[in-house]
């Protein structure tokens, strides 16, 4: 009961309440002025004012000095709500009754006035208080009457007409306050249900900030309309994204989420990744509808790949382990004879001096077969990485200059795009090596029949992260857009002849460095396979 009454004393809206005092107020001012013209111009109708002119008069002007008096009340707001309504309905009944006293009573139908700011001020009081003044409206309409009896100025017959009056204001007060106490209890019931909402929803937002889990939801106008601190460092955004398009953000993912929402309505399925804004992570999104329309908005999970590529790495590296322990012996007893044999021409007394170039090369190529051989068939192990701090500008010269004097990269066709002097990595050159060695001669096998043959390295930071990188560039016909997403798959090549084992390899021993290899085309025509290497504020 205690609670009952308390959500009764309460308007159903502050503003509200204090607009219908407003409006209570506007028709405090526009009754002297109907009323007055009545009373001026057609005096012999209506009988407004028969009984006491002078009273009618004042009273009029009492209403109308009221109504600019309460003005400012309603402006300033004081006092407070419920005692200005306490105010003005003693005020207004009060007057009324003086008008319809100096009108000859409830005859003269003046007494509908009270109707008005009897049903207003019902609306803003609990019902008890509404009463009163509805009992107090009616008691003055007695009073009246009884006056007009005694001063002769009445008949008889109208008590009843009083009566009927002042019972009618209060089964109004009854009726209205009832319809009042509905309405605050479905006000209350309504904002206590937008609490709720607002609670539910910033626990929602609070549990997805702390998700694991990367998520973005967008709309059907691909407008991001939540997304976690996870997904802000996956896309490399910072600050309220909410409202932003998704394709100002990462047009990657855009693209995939049209190709999932084409593939659906097809009944087909389809997968692709992205690389996250510090370019050394590989994410996978996960597309899933918030609702049954057509279109409706989308939920994406940003899944980053490292785990799972990481376990699918170790199962086929245990094949590919079997595999080159089978073949290992096969492969090493050629090479060592092959080794074997070139030393024996060295020693040769009589040999040319062409010969010794041929040999050079001969033992070259041999020793790096027996590499290749052991880097394959230890990745199923993890081989042990012997990491060093090194300048990469000093590194590629190095790289460069013993490829072109070993012969194994062509001459004239490896360009350097000089790096910061500045720029350091942290990797095992002997890995490295092998690795770059790989991209470099993939890209100049596929430039052969292109104009432009030359093969460029190219190094810096990214952009995001500041992880050191190098690229392979070259202006071959580059990978179709179909099969890119199979580039470094073990035993995939476009390559008439290759082992499809190249790109694989060399992205596994890139990870093994703690490095990442990506692919993408090169605008113009061609490839780009960029190495990104680890933070250098992580080393220590």
């Amino acid at each position: 009961m205690k609670a009952e009454s308390v959500n009764q004393s309460v308007p159903p809206d502050p503003e509200l309440a204090w607009r219908v005092l407003g409006l209570l107020n506007l028709f405090r001012l526009l009754v002297p002025i109907v009323l007055g013209i009545q009373f001026t111009l057609l005096p012999e109708q209506g009988g407004l004012g028969t009984v006491a002119p002078t009273i009618f008069t004042w009273s009029l002007g009492l209403i109308w000095i009221g109504g600019i008096g309460f003005i400012a009340m309603l402006k300033l707001r004081r006092p407070d709500l419920s005692l200005q309504a306490y105010v003005h309905a003693c005020f207004d009944v009060t007057v009324i009754a003086l008008l319809l006293a100096a009108s000859g009573g409830s005859d003269s139908g003046l007494g509908l006035i009270f109707v008005l700011p009897i049903g207003a001020i019902s609306l803003l009081l609990p019902q008890r208080h509404a009463a009163f003044i509805a009992g107090y409206a009616a008691v003055l309409v007695l009073s009246q009457e009884t006056w007009l009896q005694l001063s002769s100025e009445g008949a008889f017959g109208d008590f009843p007409r009083a009566g009927l009056l002042g019972l009618l204001l209060l089964v109004v007060s009854a009726r209205v306050a009832g319809i009042a106490n509905r309405l605050r209890r479905s006000e209350a019931q309504v904002r206590q249900r937008d609490v709720d909402l607002a609670n539910l929803a910033e626990l929602s937002q609070f549990v997805v900030e702390k998700l694991r889990e990367s998520v973005v939801v967008v709309d059907v106008e691909d407008r991001i309309r939540l997304i976690n601190e996870s997904a802000r460092q996956i896309l490399g955004v910072s600050g309220d994204m909410r409202g932003r398009l998704l394709g100002e953000v990462s047009p990657r993912l855009l693209y995939l989420l049209e190709t999932w929402r084409n593939s659906v309505s097809r009944g087909e399925e389809t997968t692709g990744t992205l690389i996250g804004a510090d370019g050394a992570r590989e994410i996978r999104p996960n597309f899933a509808p918030l609702g049954h329309r057509v279109p409706c908005p989308t939920i994406v999970f940003l899944q980053d790949l490292s785990e799972q590529t990481e376990q699918a790495r170790q199962s086929k590296l245990a094949a590919l382990g079997r595999l080159s322990a089978s073949i290992a012996h096969e492969i090493r007893n050629p090479v060592g004879a092959m080794s074997h044999a070139a030393q024996l021409l060295a020693e040769t007394p009589d040999r040319q001096v062409d010969d010794s170039r041929l040999i050079e090369i001969i033992r070259g190529n041999a020793s790096r077969i027996s590499e290749i051989v052991e880097n394959v068939m230890q990745l199923s192990v993890g081989r042990e990485v012997h990491a060093e701090r090194m300048p990469l500008r000093e590194w590629l010269d190095n790289f460069l200059a013993e490829g072109l004097g070993g012969g194994e990269l062509p001459e004239g066709r490896v360009s350097l795009e000089q790096p910061e002097d500045d720029l350091e990595i942290q990797a095992d050159p002997s890995q490295l090596r092998q690795v770059l060695r790989n991209l470099v001669e993939n890209a100049c096998h596929f430039g052969l029949g292109t104009a432009d043959k030359r093969v460029e390295l190219r190094s810096g930071r990214m952009a995001g992260s500041g992880r050191p990188f190098v690229e392979v560039l070259d202006r071959g016909p580059g990978v179709p857009e179909e099969q890119r997403e199979r580039v470094f798959e073990p035993f995939f090549t476009t390559r008439h002849g290759g082992t499809g084992l190249g790109l694989f390899i060399s992205r596994e021993l890139a990870q093994g460095i703690g490095a990442m290899m990506t692919y993408e085309p090169r605008p113009g025509g061609g490839s780009v396979f960029r190495i990104v290497f680890a933070d250098p504020s992580r080393w220590e």
